[in-house]
């Protein structure tokens, strides 16, 4: 239905668009005209098209090729840091253990000089409780041999003498 109503306003206009009579036409000198400007755009116009074309195409291939050495350097430069992030893991690891093993050295240096330190200090100790036992048997002795020899003092037998100093030192 409705493509009907289109074909019954359709037909109407075209056939009103028509002349209605045959005319002439200068199809002939028209073409003339047109091959000769076309050819005359040709002659002022080709040299600088052709120029211009070859000098965008020659600015393409040029930023073409910087791209990819750009990409290549990029490449290199992507090889040359993974090689570096490699090594540095590599020495990461070997410094890791040679830390490790430096700790253990001088665990083991320290462990040695504190118990060195600790005889030293024992042997110290002994020497010094020994001498302190001589001085305070000395001392033991000297004033028992002070009261013995007193002139208030009573006298008493060499038995009863050593009895004293033994029971002092003791």
């Amino acid at each position: 239905m409705k493509l009907k109503y289109l074909l019954f306003f359709l037909i109407p206009t075209i056939l009103l668009a028509s002349d209605g009579g045959s005319g002439e036409t200068d199809i002939v000198s028209r073409t003339i005209n047109f091959i000769i400007f076309v050819s005359i755009m040709y002659y002022l116009l080709a040299d600088h098209a052709k120029n211009f074309y070859k000098n965008r195409i020659a600015n393409i291939a040029d930023s073409l090729d910087s791209i990819q050495v750009k990409v290549k350097e990029s490449v290199m430069a992507k090889q040359s840091a993974q090689a570096k992030v490699e090594e540095a893991k590599i020495n990461a690891s070997v410094l890791l253990e040679t830390s490790k093993k430096e700790a253990k050295l001088i665990a083991i240096k320290i462990e040695n000089n504190t118990n060195r330190e600790l005889q030293i200090l024992e042997k110290s100790f002994q020497e010094k409780t020994d001498i302190e036992k001589r001085r305070m048997a000395r001392d033991v002795a000297t004033k028992v041999l002070e009261e013995v020899f007193d002139k208030d003092s009573i006298s008493i037998d060499k038995a009863e003498l050593v009895k004293i100093i033994m029971k002092k030192v003791a």
